[in-house]
């Protein structure tokens, strides 16, 4: 999608899954090579979770799972977002936090802020990396308000983009 010395590309068209697709690129038709990271991210959280990020529900509030994950990491509490606490096989309790917090690296709202796909690579690697804290995800936001925004404005998607953009902000 790239040229030579390219990074980065402006679209007019979005051609990408929602819930999969990096805020810039959803609200500005900006891709990089750090979309296809933010991608990655929602499906590291996923794996994690047993959950998909469009479908997840949770009974205490209307966050999406990026959001969720992010509640639970800054409460200490990220191991909760494991599939399932109660499998038989032991699990590698240190491994599953390092997927999370890669997860959580890689959906960040600032391009800039994500890693590189290679330094994921690493990360998810490495025996005992020493990870960056995350910073806060991008589509961190009430998933009613979004889906009763996305009907409403289903005839005129640039309204749409436009009030999503100020929401995230």
């Amino acid at each position: 999608m790239f040229g030579g010395d390219q990074t980065e590309a402006k679209t007019c068209r979005v051609m990408e899954t929602y819930s999969y697709m990096s805020p810039e690129y959803a609200i500005d038709g900006q891709f990089s090579v750090k979309s296809d990271v933010f991608s990655f991210g929602v499906l590291l959280l996923e794996i994690a979770s047993g959950k998909r990020n469009r479908e997840f529900y949770h009974p205490d509030h209307d966050l999406n799972l990026l959001g969720h994950a992010w509640i639970l990491w800054n409460d200490e509490r990220a191991i909760e977002l494991l599939m399932d606490p109660f499998m038989e096989n032991p699990i590698n309790t240190s491994e599953v936090l390092k997927c999370i917090q890669v997860g959580l690296l890689c959906v960040q709202q600032c391009p800039e802020d994500r890693p590189t796909m290679s330094s994921v690579v690493l990360m998810l690697d490495c025996e005992n990396p020493l990870l960056p804290q995350p910073r806060k995800p991008g589509y961190y936001t009430d998933r009613c308000l979004l889906s009763n925004m996305e009907s409403y404005f289903s005839g005129n998607e640039n309204i749409f983009w436009f009030i999503l953009r100020i929401q995230i902000q």
